[in-house]
């Protein structure tokens, strides 16, 4: 019996996955964060809310105050709550 190795993903990665499943059919690349917090409870993502809201609205912002070792563009808030992919 061979056994399967789970690939481990980060919570950013699982993030911008469901980000661009949101954001897939639509002409702009738009979101609101409650989307995000939605399709991952949904989909049985383990990672905390909490976790979400700092990845989206900080640490992947790039128009955020940067208050984290590291950073990452993924993000621009347009909005109260929402959010643009710009990847």
């Amino acid at each position: 019996m061979t056994s399967v190795k789970k690939i481990r993903t980060t919570a950013r990665e699982e993030i911008l996955t469901a980000v661009k499943s949101i954001t897939e059919e639509r002409e702009e690349k738009h979101f609101h964060l409650s989307e995000v917090l939605q399709y991952m409870k949904n989909s049985e993502i383990s990672y905390k809310e909490s976790t979400i809201r700092t990845h989206v609205t900080s640490r992947c912002c790039s128009n955020s105050p940067d208050h984290h070792g590291s950073i990452f563009n993924d993000y621009e808030r347009i909005g109260k709550g929402l959010y643009r992919l710009i990847l």
